[in-house]
């Protein structure tokens, strides 16, 4: 029996020009995690990322603050989705920068639409996989991971995968993995138990590292 530890990446850049950045408050909250995995002694067999600059900043911020020195592996089947594609898909005219948070519920309300959409095959946003491709390559890494044995395994990577991950090992609907993943907080911890036949979920979306008051600041969404 194995553990894997399924976390989303660390606060990025929303609304700026360049998402696919830690802000500072990431970078704090990936330190943080390292910190509290480290005092509690616990290493990792294996380590895998997908491959966008926010995941591998992540995991560098979480070795960090567990002195690990453990190589990662990428694989471009955790990257994210593109949401300026599929909000464009369903809103095909241009939107202003959501830094309002009118436009903040503007832009979730239209990529939960897109998202649903494009899982239900209704639509494809252009220069994205389908959805049975996309859900593949999550598929694979999970299969890699139960395949490598035992042990205690990291996968870093976006809201998309892990809830596409929890929505494939419970069978659950477009709208569940969809709701699922607007609800997963930066650096939250989801747990899978896993045996060379199947994954099983034991956890979701914890901040164990953030219960603290002096860290209430660093629980963010976005």
């Amino acid at each position: 029996m194995g553990t894997l530890y399924l976390v989303r990446h660390g606060q990025a850049s929303f609304g700026a020009q360049n998402y696919d950045q830690l802000s500072e408050r990431g970078r704090q909250q990936s330190v943080q995690l390292g910190n509290y995995w480290r005092q509690r002694g616990l290493t990792f067999d294996a380590i895998l990322t997908g491959t966008l600059q926010r995941h591998l900043q992540t995991w560098q911020g979480i070795a960090e603050g567990a002195d690990l020195s453990q190589r990662a592996l990428g694989l471009p089947g955790l990257n994210e989705y593109d949401s300026d594609a599929v909000i464009a898909s369903v809103h095909p005219d241009p939107l202003p920068r959501p830094d309002s948070p009118d436009l903040y519920r503007q832009h979730f309300r239209l990529l939960r639409q897109g998202l649903i959409q494009w899982m239900h095959g209704e639509l494809q946003p252009k220069g994205m996989p389908t959805w049975a491709a996309f859900l593949s390559g999550v598929i694979s890494a999970l299969d890699q991971v139960r395949q490598g044995g035992q042990g205690n395994v990291l996968l870093v990577s976006s809201g998309g995968p892990i809830a596409s991950a929890i929505g494939h090992v419970l069978g659950a609907p477009p709208e569940a993995v969809v709701e699922l993943n607007l609800r997963i907080r930066n650096t939250a911890v989801t747990e899978f138990v896993f045996n060379p036949k199947r994954h099983a979920l034991l956890s979701f979306n914890q901040l164990p590292h953030l219960d603290a008051p002096e860290h209430a600041h660093l629980v963010t969404y976005a």
